[in-house]
């Protein structure tokens, strides 16, 4: 039995390596463009140089899965196109592509690995006095700003965006303001609408009121979308590329993808390695479950917390419910900045031990 697993984050490594455990006659191979596995919760350290995003996937792939350096280009009829040309059959295909961004011109998009070391470069020639603009007040733009506010005092950082932390409880949005208002960085309730180009490396970044200021370097971080994969390959999705699934993950187009992540369009989910993780483990459960002639069960949606990081030494903790709706209980301070780091170590852990995620199958 051949499963393909196209994409190599959370979701993707937690499905390969517990496809592995169940299933350990089946023919596994990841695909992935990059041999890494990138901790996207961990991008705005790297970019910061407060910590590192990747580990080779040959540290986090059980024994007997197979990996191949590739981009798929299509997915078609119990196959895979590549980058390259080559095309892979498969029985069952796990799609975990993650998601993507769609930056304005004249900015660096940092919720991929590659936008991430362009702006680690780029931050790391700023010399002191230096402006830094983050486009985005979702959780990447908040945990990039207080991150670079934290490794470079020296600098001047402005977070820009509507809605600040605006899925959190009043209470821990105030928090969230206060700790990045300690760390220095000037908040803009406003969008980006352009970034025109200056005579030297600094740009002149335009706000949708009109506003205008200098900037040395514009972090991009609004994500955007999906990678077009899906769409290409003629796998019906939603308005933003995600592929539609029936209660057990499967594609409703072709019952042989099951999507994972943030490529998947699931009712009442987030974008996270909180639902990447849990829908990982389910996918190869739905796999494993079908391979043996088993029914699959439905997937249900559960969260516990939202966390964010402001820096090494600060965070907030947002309590929510079952349905990911904010209570009003958070914690702040010293104690979420350690918790959100032992959440992290966790979510890494459970990627290579496959330890973690779906709920526990009936038998």
């Amino acid at each position: 039995m051949k499963v393909i697993v196209a994409g190599a984050g959370y979701a993707g490594t937690l499905a390969a390596n517990r496809l592995a455990k169940k299933v350990p006659d089946a023919e596994i191979t990841v695909v992935n463009p990059r041999p890494d596995f990138v901790e996207r919760v961990r991008l705005h350290q790297q970019l910061a140089g407060t910590g590192r995003a990747a580990t080779p996937l040959s540290r986090m792939l059980r024994d007997g899965v197979r990996s191949r350096r590739a981009a798929v280009e299509k997915i078609g009829e119990g196959g895979l196109t590549l980058d390259g040309g080559e095309t892979l059959d498969f029985d069952f295909l796990v799609l975990a592509v993650g998601s993507t961004l769609s930056p304005l011109p004249g900015t660096v998009p940092i919720g991929t690995w590659e936008g991430a070391e362009q702006a680690r470069k780029a931050l790391a020639a700023l010399p002191a006095g230096g402006a830094v603009t983050v486009a985005g007040a979702g959780p990447t733009g908040i945990e990039t700003a207080a991150e670079v506010a934290y490794a470079r005092p020296d600098l001047s950082v402005r977070l820009v965006g509507r809605d600040l932390a605006a899925t959190l409880s009043e209470g821990a949005r105030q928090r969230v303001r206060a700790g990045l208002e300690r760390l220095k960085v000037s908040i803009l309730e406003d969008a980006v609408e352009r970034v025109e180009a200056g005579e030297r490396a600094a740009g002149t970044v335009r706000l949708r009121s009109g506003e205008r200021f200098c900037s040395d370097l514009t972090l991009w971080a609004v994500i955007g979308g999906v990678p077009d994969l899906a769409a290409r390959s003629g796998l019906e999705v939603d308005e933003r590329g995600r592929v539609i699934v029936d209660e057990y993950l499967r594609s409703v187009t072709d019952p042989r993808v099951i999507a994972a992540g943030d490529c998947a369009a699931v009712p009442g989910s987030r974008m996270s390695c909180q639902t990447a993780e849990p829908q990982g483990a389910h996918a190869a459960d739905t796999v494993a479950r079908l391979i043996s002639g088993r029914a699959p069960e439905p997937y249900s949606v559960q969260y516990v917390a939202s966390c964010l990081s402001l820096g090494r030494r600060d965070g907030v903790i947002q309590i929510v419910r079952r349905d990911d709706t904010a209570r009003r209980a958070y914690f702040a301070g010293r104690a979420a900045a350690m918790t959100k780091e032992g959440v992290v170590r966790g979510a890494r852990f459970s990627a290579r031990t496959a330890m973690a995620g779906a709920l526990p199958e009936k038998k």
